[in-house]
């Protein structure tokens, strides 16, 4: 029961992450690059928190390739459409800070926040069984 409430602990972060990308650009002063951040940090979340479920240790890290890699080894099978978030880590650090990168557009919000809907649905239902 103690991973449990954990887990709900990280999935309610995830949570708010979510609301915030769902919330979108609401303002000219919101980047796209910040609402991805949080698209990343939604799935991150989210992964950690059915790492936290499983009893499986991770690293601090905002690498979702890794967190995906731990929960195979933990015997949890990742669906395909999932897998396709690894995309996200790049929001966690190369756009987060200025610097030399392509802009990002509302195009690639709108993937990122698709991609952070399936792997917090597939969380959300993995948790709840």
């Amino acid at each position: 029961m103690k991973n449990l409430e954990k887990a709900n602990e990280w999935f309610l972060r995830a949570r708010s992450n979510m609301a915030r990308i769902k919330a979108g650009k609401v303002s000219t002063d919101i980047l796209y690059e910040d609402l991805c951040y949080d698209a990343q940090q939604a799935a991150e979340k989210a992964l950690k928190a059915l790492c936290i479920f499983h009893g499986i240790v991770f690293q601090r890290t905002h690498d979702i390739a890794y967190l995906l890699e731990l929960l195979e080894r933990g015997n949890v099978e990742i669906p395909a459409e999932v897998e396709k978030s690894k995309i996200l880590t790049a929001y966690a650090v190369e756009t987060r800070y200025p610097g030399d990168y392509t802009p990002v557009s509302e195009d690639d919000f709108k993937k990122a926040v698709k991609a952070a809907e399936i792997v917090f649905k597939w969380v959300e239902q993995s948790i709840k069984t």
